[in-house]
């Protein structure tokens, strides 16, 4: 893919590169930064990783009809109207009771196969092209998201970034105890995970970047210098505007974006109900 070449901070609104937008875009070079961090779902990509995650535990047997039915809801809320921190408390605990005393490299593997059966054909090609500026400028490019380090560790790789930080289960001699390490990194506790990275790397976070796009994320976008909203919700795109932020939308058109997420929390409901027939 090509790489956009740097460029300084404009002084007129200038077109997005990835989708002819004139939104005006007043980062900096990205050789002028210590780091990036990016948001994963609705940010990297289309819909909500855990649930791809979850889906592909449930054809294999991990969870219960009953505990794969909340899974499905709880898909067709995030595919129609965005992430909810209680929403994903609650997959937080299903999340925990079906890996407790599994193998962690079990885990490890079913989150290679989630990249190669659902998620590599949903991250979105804009923001990629995002992350990919910064790399192709030496900036280390970070994803930082409440999804499980499982999940979040084989994306990143694929996608040549840097790293990953996410939600970290616990486990003893290579076996899930059903606890977490540490608290979820959703809200705060991703700025929090980006602060300690920061200072164990020695980056000066007013010299770092934040991508998102969802107000939830509003912590860790508020402790970088350079904040940008990426396919925002309606909240945080109004934060953004009324704070001067870069906003880019790779969506075409809401109305599109509307109908295609419209569509995909049916796709969802109708995949889950074929693996509970099956079953």
């Amino acid at each position: 893919m090509a790489v956009p070449p740097a460029a300084g901070p404009p002084t007129t609104p200038r077109a997005d590169p990835a989708t002819g937008s004139g939104a005006p875009s007043p980062e900096p070079p990205p050789a002028a930064l210590d780091a990036a961090f990016f948001d994963l779902d609705g940010t990297l990509v289309r819909g909500a990783s855990m649930f791809y995650f979850a889906r592909e535990l449930a054809a294999r047997g991990f969870f219960s009809r009953a505990q794969l039915r909340t899974f499905t809801r709880r898909a067709l809320h995030f595919a129609l109207r965005g992430e909810h921190h209680g929403h994903l408390l609650e997959a937080r605990q299903l999340g925990l009771a079906f890996v407790a005393g599994r193998e962690v490299a079990e885990v490890r593997g079913i989150g290679e196969d989630v990249y190669d059966l659902h998620v590599g054909a949903k991250v979105r090609p804009g923001t990629r092209a995002l992350a990919e500026r910064h790399l192709a400028a030496g900036v280390p490019v970070w994803m930082v998201t409440a999804a499980p380090v499982e999940l979040a560790e084989p994306i990143a790789r694929r996608l040549g970034l840097t790293g990953a930080l996410g939600t970290v289960a616990e486990s003893v001699d290579g076996v899930y105890t059903g606890r977490l390490v540490g608290e979820p990194l959703h809200g705060p506790a991703k700025a929090a995970a980006a602060r300690s990275l920061a200072a164990q790397r020695g980056w000066d976070l007013s010299r770092c970047a934040a991508y998102s796009d969802s107000a939830n994320d509003l912590p860790l976008l508020r402790v970088v210098g350079h904040p940008a909203a990426v396919n925002p919700d309606a909240a945080l795109r109004r934060y953004a505007r009324d704070r001067g932020w870069p906003v880019h939308d790779f969506r075409n058109w809401r109305r599109t974006a509307r109908w295609t997420a419209g569509a995909g929390a049916v796709a969802v409901a109708v995949a889950v109900t074929g693996l509970l027939r099956r079953r």
